[in-house]
């Protein structure tokens, strides 16, 4: 005889197995997000925690100022002109200028002459006094006259511009040499008789 006992005990089927394992797997799924949550809440949390507790960094120290360089002399380069000179400070005398020099030829003497003449007072140009030395002695210092009245006289023409001894003397210049061959002496002395007389040696064309 059937024991009906277990009639209420149904046996599960193959649709009941695959229901099952579907409601199992979703249990599974939703536990395993909530345990992923729970991580990712956690980690910037622990993040935050560790940065408070982490000490503040000390500031940067200030950077110490730079000394300014020194300033450096521009060199000196050739071919720019020279710097202007420095007015006079009041009691306070400048030195002298350098005297200039003179060549030792027949430009050399006039131009010295004529430095000497400026400060004198001596009218008298380059060209007159270069026109009257050619004629005279043709630019020999040494030069002298022995046939002329003069030389008959016992005083002949002597130096550049033929002046007798006299002559020199009488209208010799201050602070020239007194040795009546010397050029500048020569010249400035007949400079001086020529403007007594004629108002300069540019007004000399001839024997004078």
């Amino acid at each position: 005889m059937p024991d009906f006992r277990l009639s209420s005990f149904r046996r599960p089927s193959l649709r009941d197995g695959v229901t099952f394992m579907v409601a199992a797997a979703g249990v599974i799924a939703v536990g395993t997000s909530s345990v992923v949550a729970l991580a990712d809440d956690s980690v910037p949390s622990r993040i935050a925690m560790v940065a408070e507790e982490q000490p503040a960094a000390a500031p940067a120290p200030a950077a110490e100022p730079v000394a300014a360089a020194a300033p450096i002399d521009a060199p000196v380069i050739p071919g720019l002109p020279a710097l202007p000179e420095l007015p006079a400070i009041p009691g306070v005398p400048l030195p002298p200028p350098p005297a200039p020099v003179y060549e030792d030829n027949l430009d050399g003497w006039i131009r010295h002459a004529l430095d000497v003449m400026a400060v004198q007072g001596i009218p008298g140009s380059y060209d007159g006094i270069y026109r009257n030395i050619m004629r005279e002695s043709g630019g020999n210092p040494q030069a002298i006259n022995l046939w002329d009245s003069n030389a008959a006289a016992g005083i002949p023409s002597k130096g550049l511009l033929q002046v007798i001894d006299p002559t020199f003397n009488a209208y010799h210049v201050e602070g020239t040499s007194w040795d009546i061959y010397e050029p500048v002496a020569n010249i400035t002395a007949a400079c001086n008789y020529a403007a007594h007389r004629y108002g300069s040696m540019d007004n000399v064309n001839s024997a004078y």
